[in-house]
């Protein structure tokens, strides 16, 4: 139990680290293509962080059947550590586009939901487990 206890916790950390990058992305005002996909990979690697290290807390905590980012997201949810179920959701949908975006237009429609919509979600997430950190 120590060990899942000290990985939930490890990968809190790296998330932090792809969120500030993810961060320092969505500070660039006027992104050209190529600083576009690398928002994209941030956003990719900071999801992929995310229902990891919920994944690892929730086993911490007893939950077995949450292998899956949509069975993490949806018992996240409903435990309280998420609170837009749907756009989690959603951001898991668009998560699985972003491997197919390869046309700068798509780039572009992901992009804009990072900035409204995803960064917020991911950041809430994060402060959600941050908070249960010894």
């Amino acid at each position: 139990m120590k060990n899942q206890d000290i990985r939930w916790q490890q990968r809190l950390n790296n998330f932090e680290k792809a969120l500030g990058h993810l961060e320092d992305a969505l500070n660039i005002s006027q992104p050209d293509i190529i600083q576009k996909a690398g928002l994209i990979q941030f956003f990719e690697m900071s999801f992929e962080l995310a229902w990891n290290t919920l994944k690892d807390y929730l086993e911490e905590q007893g939950f077995a059947d949450v292998k899956t980012p949509r069975a993490a997201i949806k018992k996240g949810f409903e435990i309280g550590l998420i609170q837009d179920g749907r756009s989690w959701l959603q951001l898991l949908e668009n998560r699985n586009l972003t491997s197919h975006a390869y046309d700068e237009r798509a780039a572009t429609e992901i992009e804009m939901s990072i900035r409204q919509n995803y960064f917020a979600l991911l950041l809430s997430l994060f402060n959600s487990l941050k908070a249960l950190q010894p």
